[in-house]
Parts: structure tokens; C-alpha cells; sequence
């Protein structure tokens, strides 16, 4: 496409309130870019403002000083006229194989406790055995279709949330985490619709949007953790987890997966949990 056609000047127009946004994101001023990323505050004032068109290596200065998701650091590549660097290939491309085999040992090397990948909106991907068995204790999975969704599971009252005994402070950090871990804490259209949807379920506190000090004021918030407390058969399963990222992703599928393990809080939440699964 040449530079001059009018869909590349349209392109170009964009890159600056594309730029601001991501400014408006992490709290920065043009200064504070500047002193981050090494790109003088004049210059980074004339890219906002359509004045200058940077550079590819520039651009990328900028977006790596603002923490910018790897998607969407090709959404600014795209609207400055550059063909995107990073891949965005499906977390089970044939590139990803390395990481899909590693995820996988880790999968299997979780057993008899419950492990599960998810995607950045928390939708499964894959599971070890234990997952399923553990989740078919308490809900019919065959009735969720696939790919199917962590958050509303445990929201859902037809789902988890009747069997979690301390519900309020599982239901609050939960969403809590939503925010903490949206990749490079960026709550984009989707994840924002996805906790809309949660926080539409029947019996959800409304104040629970508001993510500032959630916890404050709980029993939760005195613990090194928050467990889930899954009461059933007459027995309290007290389990709490672990996320496991790509340490170096250098494409958003691999920067967008999470692998996230359960385990028992204590030596009697492991034993209650293998009677459990035994009956």
C-alpha cells in the first residue's frame, strides 16, 4: 500500500489518540513518557499530534515503555502504516507447540489436584483428569458448552457458587483478580463485558465494580491468601491457587495464557480432599 493512499493516511490519524489512550491508561504524562522511553517529549507531543511519524523502532520505544499488550502493540504498528510484529496465531498454532507441550507436563504433573489453562477472557482451554472429576462432584460440565468459562462456573448460581462456603470473599477476589491479572492490566471491550455479565448474576453485590479495597474489613483480608471453601457431601474442601505465565512471550497467544493449579491449603485440606474424590 503506499504511503500516500487514503487508507494509510486514515491509518496514521489514528496513532495519536491511540497514543494518548494508552498515556490515559498507565496514568502518564508526555514528560513521564519521555524520561521512560527515552524519546524526547517534543517528538512524542508531534507524534500525538499527527506532526510526526515515527519510526518503527521509536514506536515500539514507546509502547514498551507503557507496557503496551503485545495485540496491541500491532493495533499501533497498523495505525502508523507498519505491518505487525508479533503473532497472533491461536494458542494451538503449530509455533506454539513448545509452550502447548510444556502446559501440558504441567498439567499432568498436578494430579490428583485440579489444574486448568485459560485464555486472557478465562475461557478453559485445557484441563488435567483431576479438573473435570473435582467440578463433576458438584455440576453437570456436559450441560456447559465448550470452551467454558472459569468466572461464570464459579458465578453462576446453577453453577459453583452454592457450594462455596465463604462466597463473599471468594466472589470479591475474584473479580479483583480479573483486573490484577488482564494481561499487562489492561481490561479491554471483552473482559469488561465479561464482568458485566458477573456482576449481572442474581445475589451479586453491586458494590463489588468498584475493586478498591474489596477485601477491606473481611476475615479474608487478615489471611496470606483467600481460599475456596467447596462444601459438599458433608465434607469442606479448603483449596486455594497458583497462575503460572510465560515468563518471555514474544506472541499474544503465549502472553495470554494462564495456567492455573489448586492445591490444598493445609495437610488436613489434603486429606479431606482425597476422601472426597475416593467416595
Amino acid at each position: 500500500m503506499s504511503p500516500s493512499s487514503p487508507s494509510a493516511r486514515s491509518e496514521r490519524a489514528d496513532l495519536g489518540p491511540l497514543l494518548r489512550h494508552w498515556r490515559a491508561v498507565r496514568g502518564r504524562s508526555q514528560l513521564d513518557l519521555a524520561l521512560e522511553s527515552g524519546i524526547s517529549q517534543r517528538h512524542i507531543s508531534f507524534i500525538e499530534s499527527g506532526r510526526s511519524a515515527p519510526g518503527r523502532q521509536t514506536l515500539m520505544q514507546i509502547a514498551q515503555a507503557l507496557e503496551v499488550p503485545l495485540r496491541e502493540r500491532n493495533a499501533l504498528l497498523l495505525a502508523a502504516g507498519f505491518a505487525p510484529l508479533y503473532s497472533e496465531s491461536p494458542w494451538d498454532a503449530a509455533e506454539m507447540q513448545g509452550i502447548e507441550k510444556a502446559l501440558r507436563r504441567m498439567l499432568q504433573q498436578q494430579e490428583p489436584f485440579p489444574a486448568v489453562v485459560m485464555d486472557r477472557h478465562w475461557n478453559v482451554l485445557m484441563t488435567n483428569e483431576a479438573a473435570p472429576r473435582f467440578f463433576n462432584r458438584f455440576v453437570d460440565l456436559s450441560r456447559r458448552s465448550p470452551p467454558r468459562n472459569l468466572l461464570h462456573l464459579m458465578f453462576d448460581p446453577a453453577g459453583m457458587r452454592p457450594f462455596i462456603a465463604n462466597w463473599d470473599d471468594v466472589g470479591r477476589s475474584l473479580i479483583q483478580r480479573v483486573h490484577r491479572e488482564s494481561t499487562e492490566r489492561v481490561v479491554d471491550l471483552q473482559t469488561q463485558a465479561l464482568l458485566s455479565e458477573l456482576l449481572a448474576y442474581p445475589g451479586i453485590d453491586p458494590a463489588w465494580k468498584h475493586t478498591k479495597a474489596l477485601l477491606v474489613g473481611t476475615a479474608a483480608a487478615a489471611l496470606p491468601l483467600v481460599p475456596m471453601n467447596f462444601s459438599n457431601d458433608g465434607f469442606t474442601l479448603s483449596l486455594f491457587s497458583l497462575v503460572t505465565t510465560v515468563g518471555t512471550p514474544q506472541a499474544a497467544a503465549s502472553q495470554e495464557l494462564r495456567l492455573e493449579s489448586m492445591f490444598p491449603v493445609d495437610d488436613a485440606a489434603e486429606q479431606a480432599y482425597a476422601q472426597f474424590m475416593a467416595r
